[in-house]
């Protein structure tokens, strides 16, 4: 059977993993009457919380007599590690774009990386039936786009489709039939080219590993494309670093694959098929499987540097140990290994003193969704403030750069520019009317001043502004930039927050927790209305005397507590300040619970 890899990237939300629903549906991979769950292709359970793509994930469909292999891909630039991956295993892209948007940053990185593999990509203009939508200025966006970024001839000439996949149709023509998706399916299958096998005259088997995934029955699954040779079950082969040493021996216990939705065990894999094997221990993420005779590893794609680190540690409040069970730092630290070694966009290291891990990685986003998976897992965490990480060249202190692409409304387009143009040492790089009172703003920010915006910019934008981010490059350190302007209300008592102590600070600030909720010294229960740091008592209730007055004893009624994320809470706190992470809460406390030690610290600094 003929074969087709191609792997379909998008921003996030233009709509990659519905089209994927019905390229399924269409090509009967479904039956008549199977019930199928909306975005069937996110299947973790963060993925359908949020809504985003984390994982990219392979499946495949017949057309004509052909099987396409599909790879959906993450679309946030977070998970770019997931992309890097996976693009060494295919031969063409679908960039679907937003008809209305146009392309978005997280576009701009991903089509950087498969245009410079000399991939052949189809741009879909997707949405075209929203009212909004402007196709042909999207698609004028996507020329300039793949100019920018140096695209051969071929790859400037590349096919574009209209299309709506939440309603499953494609059509070469803005007006044409909008049935069915048959014209993406040809155009793939005419368009990308079939897998180009590694030619040796003894045709020995290789694959390189792209990603690592565990089964209960089996162990350790690694999946990737077959370059060339073929495999079969039972055949021993062995596994090749990146330099070309041997890692290990083993016999091939399983192979699986991608059948629609499932995985179907194979006998046997052909040169150009995207398969799961079974049966190594050390083997892992870019290493080369191959034949016994084979002495050469295949090259495997660089992977861009981490620009953010955060420090794991133990748990060690008051509270510690009675929501998870997971607190010490050997438990930790085996979790984090574990993570560093499938995902190759997180590096794991030791701190001096052996009880925290300093874990470096893309973005907040990235640092958020491991984390809430750990907790969901059991673990017990305090986190650090993110920090970026700097690097010299030429004896200058550099640091990473931003591209920030902001849509928001006419009327708070001046609040947003003096916030990243000011203080956090940003510059305005393009600002043009986005149609419907709504403005585009680019500008080019450090690292650093975007860590913790996020909720500022909700606030001036009154929750209707949409950033978008992505990593642009270096330039020489900018100088201080200043974080959160307010202070913290800190609790000095432990034991149970009380309703009236609650009422009685609300003129101070704004309160994180409500009644009868946990406290200890240290923790921070709310933001002061000022720049400074104060020490409150929530547990002091109401003298009460013999004397009963009209007026005297009605109830108190608490404004709602502010209720904040994970990705928020990270982003909020200071450099003295911690989150703490259980399964069945988050919060936030200064990373020194005795006041002493807090006044010493902070001396010392």
């Amino acid at each position: 059977m003929d074969l087709r890899n191609v792997a379909i990237i998008a921003h996030v939300d233009h709509g990659k993993t519905t089209l994927v629903d019905e390229l399924l549906k269409q090509s009967g991979a479904f039956r008549e009457n199977q019930a199928v769950a909306e975005r069937a292709m996110d299947s973790n359970e963060l993925e359908r919380e949020r809504g985003i793509t984390i994982f990219a994930k392979p499946t495949s469909v017949e057309w004509k007599g052909t099987r396409i292999n599909i790879v959906d891909t993450p679309g946030h630039a977070d998970f770019g590690g997931e992309v890097e991956r996976i693009l060494s295993m295919v031969d063409g892209v679908v960039l679907l774009v937003d008809a209305a948007e146009g392309p978005m940053p997280q576009t701009k990185f991903v089509t950087s990386k498969a245009l410079a593999l000399g991939l052949r990509p189809i741009v879909v203009l997707n949405k075209v039936d929203k009212p909004d939508a402007e196709p042909d200025r999207a698609l004028d966006e996507c020329f300039d786009l793949f100019a920018n970024l140096d695209a051969d001839e071929d790859q400037l000439d590349f096919p574009h489709l209209y299309a709506s996949g939440r309603s499953g149709w494609a059509d070469p023509e803005l007006d044409g039939p909008r049935k069915d998706l048959s014209a993406l399916f040809n155009l793939i299958v005419n368009h990308v080219p079939a897998p180009r096998q590694i030619t040796r005259q003894d045709d020995d088997f290789r694959m390189l590993a792209t990603t690592l995934g565990a089964d209960p029955f089996v162990g350790r699954v690694l999946t990737g494309r077959v370059e060339s040779g073929t495999l079969r079950v039972g055949a021993t082969v062995q596994a090749l670093s990146r330099i070309g040493q041997k890692i290990e021996q083993f016999r091939v216990t399983k192979i699986q694959a991608f059948r629609g939705l499932a995985q179907q065990d194979i006998d046997e894999a052909q040169a150009g098929d995207i398969v799961s094997i079974a049966g190594m221990s050390k083997a892992t993420v870019a290493d080369t499987i191959c034949a016994l005779a084979v002495d050469e590893p295949l090259d495997a794609q660089p992977i861009d540097p981490p620009t953010i680190t955060v420090t794991f540690g133990i748990n060690d409040s008051p509270l510690a140990g009675r929501d998870g069970k997971k607190v010490q730092s050997r438990v930790i630290r085996e979790r984090l290994m574990k993570e560093a070694e499938s995902n190759v966009a997180i590096k794991v290291a030791d701190t001096p003193g052996g009880e925290a891990f300093e874990v470096s990685g893309r973005g907040e986003l990235q640092m958020g969704v491991l984390i809430e998976n750990m907790r969901r897992e059991g673990f017990e965490l305090s986190i650090s403030r993110p920090q970026v990480i700097m690097r010299e060249e030429n004896g200058a202190l550099m640091e990473p750069v931003e591209e920030a692409t902001i849509d928001v409304d006419d009327d708070y387009s001046g609040a947003v520019i003096e916030k990243l143009t000011g203080a956090r040492k940003g510059e305005l790089v393009e600002m043009r009317p986005a149609g419907a009172g709504k403005t585009r703003i680019i500008a080019h920010v450090p690292s650093r001043g975007l860590i913790g915006y996020h909720g500022e910019f909700l606030t001036d934008t009154r929750g209707t502004g949409v950033l978008n981010r992505v990593f642009h490059g270096w330039t020489p350190h900018k100088g201080p930039i200043p974080g959160r302007r307010a202070g913290v209300l800190i609790s000095m008592e432990n034991g149970e927050a009380v309703a009236y102590a609650l009422w009685n600070l609300e003129d101070r600030g704004r309160m994180f927790l409500g009644a009868q909720a946990p406290v200890y010294t240290g923790m921070i229960i709310g933001e002061h209305s000022r720049d400074n740091d104060l020490e409150v008592n929530p547990l002091k209730g109401k003298k009460l005397t013999n004397v009963r007055a009209s007026g005297s004893d009605e109830a108190v009624r608490l404004t709602t507590p502010v209720t904040m994320s994970l990705e928020e809470a990270i982003a909020y706190i200071n450099d003295d300040e911690l989150v703490e992470v259980t399964p069945n809460a988050i919060r936030l406390r200064k990373r020194y619970l005795d006041p002493h030690e807090r006044k010493r610290a902070a001396k010392a600094s």
